[in-house]
């Protein structure tokens, strides 16, 4: 697929920013935004890759917010 170079760009930022490659950052998106299969998934799973610093002081706040989708 392509991209329209400003979001190529944008892509690419975000992936190097979270130390993925750009395959990696765009199936996880992808997975994102569609309906899941039944099963109940956590964002905050994945949250080591955040780039934030204050998840562990977060958590309850991240999974209620999780929960609450």
């Amino acid at each position: 697929m392509k991209l329209p170079d400003d979001l190529d760009s944008r892509v690419r930022h975000e992936a190097a920013r979270r130390e993925m490659t750009v395959s990696e950052w765009t199936r996880e998106a992808i997975a994102a935004h569609l309906p899941n299969d039944g099963a109940r998934h956590f964002g905050a799973a994945g949250a080591g890759r955040s780039g934030r610093s204050d998840i562990s002081e977060r958590i309850e706040e991240i999974l209620r917010g999780e929960w609450d989708r």
